[in-house]
């Protein structure tokens, strides 16, 4: 009897505490996060492939998600998150609409932008105090001799890439490469990195070759015959070599080349085994739960730029709903520091290395299907973090804000 009417007390003052009425009367505090974008022309001819998609929420329905998980979880603390999507046409005044948005006051905005248009935005000076969340770009120069105070990056480097591919095939006891690139600049830099992450692990350089032949059109119904034709031809080299190191950031040729090389070797780089933030194909550490979330959100696979806006919110609503900031220079301190850290579904914390603002992680190795490994690799170690064996450690660090 005693037990009965404890329980009936607890319910009431449960009851009571949690009452809509108690609710209405909280305190609501709304969070106003700006996500600028810009629509960039894009020609679905250059996709490889009639299986691949550029939906136009790409990234976008990361954040949205992100959001919606967000003010779930802040209306039972009194906080709710809007985010205030600004899109610039392609060809439109980018900077322009970046002041406008900053003559408000200080902003914490959420970048999908490439790298110059990055670099115009963090340059404003009405951006000094900002802070800014780069959920899209990969490239070194930004975390290196092109490092702002104001932009923080979520999305692994090249040189963390290479790196995770380069731990890998060194445990796989693979360390004879042939790097095969494109023609581009991007391509230039990213066997840079290669080449980097050779001399760091330990690994050897067999063979190199440029490669820029336009196979033509790729859906013709004898494109596969060509490509079967060409493929082997490019590969052919002197020397022995366990993997081919593809260096081909805007798809020209690295789609073409497993199973069509001209000695049996697997493909590893910018195609093949790829090394990103993550894929659809990735499930481990509760992951699947949120790949099922974000399906019945958004109806289709959450992508890597997708993962980098749903970052970029919870980033967000950890330093405002746990830190209790609300401005983007104490928010910029408090990211920087030791207090901070993040769950991004990587099995460990996310945290920023305080030397380039680059999110430190995890780095996933994948097929279209299928994830094969995560770096950091067993026993590659660090005296701080094991993941700042991937990319500039603070020795090498060539950025100084």
């Amino acid at each position: 009897m005693v037990g009965l009417l404890t329980l009936a007390l607890l319910a009431g003052v449960s009851q009571s505490f949690w009452s809509p009425s108690a609710a209405a009367h909280a305190a609501v505090r709304a969070f106003s996060i700006t996500f600028l974008r810009k629509k960039y022309h894009f020609n679905p001819e250059i996709l490889p492939s009639l299986l691949e998609t550029h939906p136009a929420n790409l990234g976008l329905a990361g954040s949205q998600e992100a959001i919606y998980e967000l003010n779930t979880a802040g209306k039972f603390i009194g906080w709710n998150f809007k985010l205030n999507v600004v899109t610039v046409p392609d060809g439109g005044n980018l900077a322009a609409t970046a002041a406008r948005l900053l003559a408000r006051g200080p902003q914490v905005i959420i970048s999908d932008l490439r790298p110059a248009d990055l670099l115009t935005v963090s340059d404003l000076p009405s951006a000094k105090n900002a802070l800014i969340l780069d959920m899209r770009t990969t490239e070194d120069r930004l975390r290196q001799q092109e490092c702002r105070a104001n932009v923080f990056h979520l999305l692994p480097s090249q040189a963390m890439r290479t790196d995770a591919i380069a731990q890998y095939l060194v445990w796989k006891r693979w360390p004879r490469w042939f790097i095969i690139q494109g023609p581009t600049r991007e391509d230039a830099v990213y066997a840079a990195d290669i080449r980097r992450s050779a001399a760091r692990y330990g690994a050897r350089i067999v063979a190199q070759r440029s490669y820029n032949y336009n196979p033509g059109s790729r859906r013709s119904d004898t494109g596969y015959q060509q490509i079967q034709t060409q493929m082997p031809l490019a590969t052919e080299v002197s020397g022995d070599y366990d993997v081919i190191f593809v260096a081909d950031e805007t798809d020209l040729f690295g789609d073409y080349l497993p199973y069509n090389t001209y000695a049996a070797r697997p493909v590893v780089g910018t195609q093949g085994l790829v090394a990103s933030a993550w894929t659809p194909a990735y499930q481990e550490y509760a992951a699947l739960q949120m790949q099922q979330r974000f399906d019945l959100f958004a109806h289709r696979g959450m992508t890597e730029r997708d993962y980098g806006g749903w970052l970029a919110v919870r980033i967000i609503g950890n330093a405002v709903m746990r830190a209790q900031k609300t401005s983007p220079l104490p928010m910029r301190k408090y990211l920087r520091s030791k207090d901070f850290l993040v769950a991004g579904y990587k099995g460990q914390g996310l945290t920023f290395r305080r030397w380039d603002n680059q999110l430190r992680q995890p780095v996933l190795l994948s097929t279209p299907l299928m994830t094969v490994s995560m770096s950091p690799q067993h026993g590659f170690l660090h005296p701080g973090y094991t993941t700042d064996t991937l990319g500039f450690d603070e020795p090498e660090t060539k950025c100084h804000f």
